[in-house]
């Protein structure tokens, strides 16, 4: 006979410690009692006061339920006001800081444990918000605007990873003013003037402690090989490898990083066989841009780590690159940055006709026009001048021909 399944509608509360692994990592018994009395004394007395139970905790998060939307977000409120005085005269990279989400929907009930979409977003949603912060589902905003004491701003339309239709958020923060524009969660990292990566070490599946040495110099190998591009801004493995043997939060670890991509995989050893999976990650959403498997043998180990090597960065480079074309073609070109002209003049250069050559062309100069030294820029617009002429697109060939 099937199992019952129970539900029921419920506000979620999803928390965790922002930058808890490099806490971690710098004092870990400092941490460790920092987190569990912010626990003891803030955390917890504020959910019985609102109403909550708390469902679980998780290392550096916790799970809480609310029979209210307004119960949740006067928690989360009150939880957040009270870490900033707690921290308060603290050093900044010793605070013990809070991201929240908020969500309405329906949950599935085990025993003592919640699951089901309504707590998945309300996961997601707690990676979308700024230390400090908290951010909600429309669903939670609607029930809790008008019966809160607390601003919120629009955040816009998300896909979230794993959930199927876009989520509009909104976000309350005590520092935020009224007027500030933070729908694009672009605004939460700081971001080079060129698409950003980090390399995260390779997870080791395997019984075999042994091939820790061959995980981590792939991601070593990896990283050595992006940094070869000068389109890229690739994090270096001292920062990268230290959220090794942490369970990260990609977004989380991006945000720390400063950078939209990631590269995640792991090792699994069988025999003498090993299976190597890697995956792309833009960091900004959380959606998987490609992700792939390799298998070899173990014969020659330093060949097998040059191949994969490779085949990662041969595929990681160009969808980078594709990915970037696709963002400048959706910003306004009165906010388009040298290496965003670039992106957007390759995205016509690509199509073989006039009107797109021509379109690519004034695209480049416009780069060269904000950055003189932007060396890619010069570079294609001597190529696309080049090709104008085998193509037949200009008059004056011999002024093409000089100018290239």
């Amino acid at each position: 006979m099937a199992k019952e399944v129970h539900r029921r509608l419920a506000a979620i509360l999803a928390a965790d410690v922002v930058g808890y692994s490099r806490l971690m990592g710098e004092d870990d018994a400092g941490t460790l009692t920092a987190v569990k009395a912010l626990r003891k004394e803030l955390f917890a007395p504020k959910v019985v006061e609102h109403h909550g139970r708390i469902v679980k905790l998780m290392g550096d998060g916790a799970l809480v339920e609310f029979p209210s939307v307004v119960d949740a977000v006067e928690c989360a409120v009150a939880v957040q006001r009270g870490a900033a005085e707690r921290n308060s005269g603290v050093p900044e990279d010793k605070c013990i800081a809070l991201r929240i989400g908020v969500n309405l929907g329906d949950i599935i009930i085990e025993g003592n444990d919640i699951y089901g979409d309504g707590v998945n977003v309300a996961a997601r949603l707690q990676e979308l918000a700024a230390p400090g912060g908290i951010t909600l589902s429309a669903t939670a905003h609607e029930h809790a605007v008008a019966k809160v004491d607390v601003g919120f701003q629009d955040g816009g339309e998300h896909e979230l990873k794993n959930i199927a239709k876009p989520v509009r958020i909104y976000h309350w923060s005590d520092d935020a003013s009224p007027q500030a524009d933070i729908a694009d969660t672009d605004s939460l990292l700081t971001l080079p003037d060129k698409p950003s990566i980090a390399v995260l070490p390779f997870d080791n599946m395997s019984d075999d402690p042994g091939q820790e040495f061959f995980a981590d110099g792939i991601a070593e190998d990896v990283i050595t090989a992006l940094s070869r591009f000068r389109s890229l801004f690739v994090i270096a493995r001292n920062s990268s490898f230290s959220y090794k043997g942490a369970a990260v939060d990609i977004t989380q670890v991006a945000r720390e990083l400063g950078v939209r991509y990631v590269v995640e995989g792991s090792v699994r050893k069988a025999g003498n066989r090993v299976r190597i999976t890697a995956q792309l990650i833009d960091a900004t959403s959380g959606n998987h841009l490609w992700a792939d498997r390799f298998d070899g043998s173990l014969d020659d180990v330093f060949d097998l780590q040059d191949q994969i090597t490779e085949q990662i960065v041969v595929v990681v480079e160009p969808e980078i690159g594709a990915r970037e074309r696709e963002r400048a073609r959706r910003k306004p070109p009165e906010n388009l940055d040298a290496w965003e002209l670039l992106q957007r003049g390759l995205s016509h250069f690509h199509h073989i006709n006039k009107a797109d050559h021509a379109e690519a062309m004034r695209l480049f100069r416009e780069a060269i026009a904000l950055d003189p030294e932007f060396a890619a820029a010069h570079a294609y617009l001597a190529f696309a001048l080049s090709t104008s002429v085998l193509y037949g697109y200009v008059e004056d060939t011999a002024k093409a021909v000089a100018s290239a």
